[in-house]
């Protein structure tokens, strides 16, 4: 059964969308491992502060089918389709792992570029999956997190108000 993973991120109402992302994952593929939210600047754009993580899951669903349930998840939590690549949003899923899987169809890239590309991708893959090695360079991720370049680094590890205990 393969191992999925979903770059989660949100900068429009985030406080109501990633909970609600998180339950509407779980409700479609089950026990979730799920990394820390990050607070990250937006890049490519000027807007308000994202929050991201990455979740993890188990499943029995092809990869074309999990990408089509996260399609509709966003689109269920507000997301358009007609919004920008770098542009605010409500909800973006992303299917960046899917096994050792290894394809480009040309609408859908596994693994994704973002991994290695973004910190705000790599830093919780590697919080949650450590020892996995990337399908392709064959270094773990957090070998990959340890040598990414943080000197511009602009997120920031944080408690949201629905995680807040008291």
């Amino acid at each position: 059964m393969p191992r999925g993973y979903i770059s989660i991120g949100s900068n429009i109402d985030k406080d109501t969308y990633i909970p609600a992302s998180l339950k509407a994952l779980e409700q479609h593929f089950g026990k979730l491992i799920i990394s820390s939210i990050y607070e990250s600047e937006p890049v490519g754009f000027s807007g308000d502060a994202f929050y991201n993580l990455v979740v993890g899951f188990d499943t029995d669903l092809d990869m074309q089918e999990v990408a089509r349930r996260l399609r509709q998840i966003e689109l269920d939590h507000g997301r358009t389709r007609e919004c920008k690549k770098f542009s605010s949003r409500t909800l973006d899923l992303d299917l960046i792992l899917y096994g050792d899987l290894i394809m480009n169809d040309g609408s859908l890239r596994i693994p994704r570029d973002e991994i290695e590309r973004y910190a705000f991708v790599l830093e919780p893959l590697a919080e949650i999956a450590p020892t996995l090695e990337h399908p392709v360079s064959h270094k773990s991720y957090a070998e990959l997190w340890d040598k990414f370049d943080k000197s511009d680094l602009r997120q920031r590890r944080v408690t949201p108000p629905w995680l807040s205990t008291g």
